[in-house]
């Protein structure tokens, strides 16, 4: 009942990342892929539909489902990542392709998740994202350098609001 609830009165989306927030993020994003062959995405939640909080999709479960609706899997070298905020649940998850997860394990995707939880706790939530875009761009140029002009730029730098 509690989880329930937790969605049903979630946080809106725009009261925690204002549109001044969300330019910062976008910026943060195009600025990091100038430095690497990567792609990174961050998308946000406010909650889950009722259906699946009553089916127990999880937060992980509902990132998976945004990393293959948002196509960061469609990237020439699988070096695609997502940044996935779930409001309701205070919940963050970092998805991999194939590719970037051959090469960072899953301890270093926790970390970072928990830099980014220390920042939420603390309303930072601009500082928080653009944070974790930086920490993982560091992870991408040096798994993924590039020449000075940046890679291709496969995938919008635009976060995405889905609920």
């Amino acid at each position: 009942m509690k989880r329930i609830l937790r969605h049903l009165f979630a946080p809106s989306v725009r009261r925690a990342f204002p549109p001044q927030a969300l330019e910062h993020i976008h910026q943060a994003i195009a600025a990091s892929e100038k430095q690497h062959r990567g792609e990174i995405c961050f998308a946000v939640d406010a909650a889950l539909p009722l259906r699946q909080v009553l089916a127990g999709v999880s937060a992980r479960e509902s990132a998976e489902q945004a990393f293959a609706a948002l196509r960061v899997w469609d990237t020439e070298e699988n070096n695609g990542v997502l940044i996935y905020l779930l409001l309701a649940e205070h919940r963050i998850e970092i998805v991999a392709d194939r590719g970037v997860a051959a090469h960072v394990d899953g301890a270093h995707w926790q970390g970072i998740c928990a830099h980014i939880s220390a920042l939420l706790a603390q309303r930072q939530n601009q500082a928080a994202i653009t944070g974790a875009v930086a920490e993982i761009g560091a992870l991408l140029k040096q798994h993924y350098p590039c020449d000075a002009g940046g890679g291709l730029d496969e995938l919008p730098n635009r976060p995405v609001i889905l609920s």
